[in-house]
């Protein structure tokens, strides 16, 4: 049997599905790019019938991302199928991943159909799909609450309809690893032809057992895990690539697998996606928090001294964790911040790097120290042209210290030049907002603001995370500075940028129905 497992990662799809995880499609096409060089066999760019964006998102892909295989999701509706097939009709390697739920409790209360209507839809979906390309994945939503007969019988029609991959999802996070291996031992031992397709596995983590499933299901027979950086997703998150990846590499000795992954690029793929989404593992998170490879206590430091191995089963080097914390300083000019960059695991273009040399600048002069944490933290701040700037801060000044707090800003404003605007509120970030909403004149409501350090001591890098409902939709905003209140209106304004770029992609049409997302 192969040892070769096939990586496919759904970040861009099932992973932005955590809550507050949204990307644009600027931002998808980044993150993309940073797959592709940590070496993903297939990726899973969006479901292209759920909004313009989305589309946009999958077609920009398809087109500039040319190695790994690209993946699109729908139903086994006609329009849905139409749709990935038209967002990657220019990719060098198509796939169309269309699913149906199969438990009865889907069948039942969520789609109203029979088990033969559902049977009648594989078919008509899969054999709709091998017109827009040979490639076609096929998923049983539920499977692991689905009868294990029907699932056969379902799984069998997908194969006879010509579907080349049978994926096994785990919807809910509900199975365990003894379970999900008796279910691809019955698919294996019942399926006729099976032998002929790739056998897969989605697993969700709400007991916590997402990676242990995916291992226990490749031992199974499975040859492709789909997984998510970070484990991000719906609810309890994914399988994580990382862990996935690292515990086949490190455990070699007792799976005997392979994947295709450069694993020296698992950490600044996971710091890329934070940028980008906000989200930050928890500090323990097995290999990509910021404890994975820490050691405070004295026995293991004295353990650590004397060799690694004591305590610890991977070289950080092994994921791309950056050994050296301290090299750059007010004196340090643009080549050495870039070999910085490129030492970190990303190789800037000219454009971002002036941007982000003069955010460092700025830093430079604040900090006397300045960290890997603190230039990661500006990279991705002003340097990305996700969307359209349609506002931007040009100069402030905040008066705090009694009842009130004012802000005095001035605002560029698309194809009106600066504009001037005061504000007050019970706190100097409250002020600085009510500034700012009286240029920008839409309701905005602010659902959460999160401050982080993003460096230790008193002058850290304070990063801004924020989501914000603008006509109903819910937009996320990050920002980074020294000055928190500065951070704070940054991020603000990336979130209302995101707003008024949506206004002009028909904002209506970037809600996603909860229908619309399964597997």
């Amino acid at each position: 049997m192969d040892n070769r497992v096939i990586i496919f990662d759904t970040t861009l799809r099932d992973g932005e599905q955590s809550p507050g995880a949204s990307m644009t499609p600027a931002e998808k096409l980044r993150l993309a790019h940073a797959l592709d060089e940590l070496g993903v066999d297939v990726m899973e760019a969006g479901f292209p019938v759920s909004s313009p964006d989305d589309f946009l998102g999958v077609q920009q892909i398809a087109r500039k991302v040319r190695r790994p295989v690209i993946a699109a999701l729908a139903r086994t509706r006609a329009g849905d199928i139409d749709r990935a097939g038209e967002a990657l009709a220019d990719a060098a390697h198509p796939r169309i991943h269309v699913f149906i739920a199969t438990s009865p409790v889907h069948l039942e209360r969520k789609l109203g159909i029979s088990e033969e209507e559902c049977l009648e839809q594989t078919v008509q979906a899969v054999e709709r799909a091998k017109r827009y390309t040979d490639d076609v994945e096929f998923s049983a939503e539920d499977a692991t609450r689905t009868p294990i007969p029907f699932l056969c019988r379902v799984v069998q029609v997908a194969v006879e309809a010509g579907a080349t991959t049978i994926n096994i999802p785990d919807t809910v996070g509900y199975t365990h690893p003894r379970e999900i291996m008796e279910y691809f031992r019955r698919l294996r031992e019942d399926v006729e032809g099976i032998e002929k397709v790739v056998l897969s596995t989605h697993c969700h983590n709400d007991l916590g057992l997402a990676t242990a499933n995916s291992l226990a299901a490749v031992e199974a027979g499975a040859r492709q895990v789909e997984c998510t950086i970070n484990g991000i997703g719906e609810r309890a998150g994914n399988a994580a690539l990382e862990e996935v990846v690292m515990a086949l590499r490190v455990r070699r000795d007792l799976l005997g697998f392979e994947t295709n992954i450069q694993t020296e690029r698992i950490h600044p793929t996971s710091r890329l996606l934070t940028q980008i989404t906000g989200i930050h593992p928890q500090p323990n998170k097995a290999i990509v928090g910021r404890n994975a490879f820490a050691h405070e206590a004295g026995i293991h430091q004295d353990g650590m001294l004397k060799e690694r191995s004591t305590y610890e089963i991977m070289e950080p080097s092994m994921v791309g964790v950056p050994g050296s914390r301290l090299v750059l300083g007010k004196h340090s000019g643009r080549h050495a911040l870039k070999a910085r960059y490129r030492e970190l695991g990303h190789d800037v273009e000219k454009e971002e790097l002036d941007r982000a040399y003069k955010l460092f600048k700025l830093l430079a002069d604040q900090k006397k120290d300045i960290l890997d944490e603190d230039i990661l933290a500006i990279l991705h701040h002003g340097t990305t042209d996700d969307i359209p700037i349609t506002f931007g801060l040009q100069k402030m000044k905040v008066e705090c210290g009694g009842q009130w707090s004012y802000a005095h800003l001035v605002l560029d404003r698309k194809d009106e030049g600066p504009v001037k605007a005061q504000g007050k509120g019970d706190g100097p970030i409250a002020a600085a907002f009510d500034a700012v909403d009286k240029v920008v004149g839409w309701p905005v409501e602010l659902d959460d603001l999160t401050i982080r350090a993003a460096t230790p001591g008193r002058d850290a890098v304070g990063e801004v995370t924020l989501r914000a409902r603008v006509g109903g939709k819910t937009f996320t905003g990050r920002g980074a500075s020294t000055d928190v209140v500065d951070a704070a209106v940054r991020a603000y304004l990336h979130a209302l940028n995101k707003a008024a770029h949506a206004r002009d992609l028909e904002a209506s049409a970037l809600e996603k129905a909860g229908e619309l997302w399964g597997v």
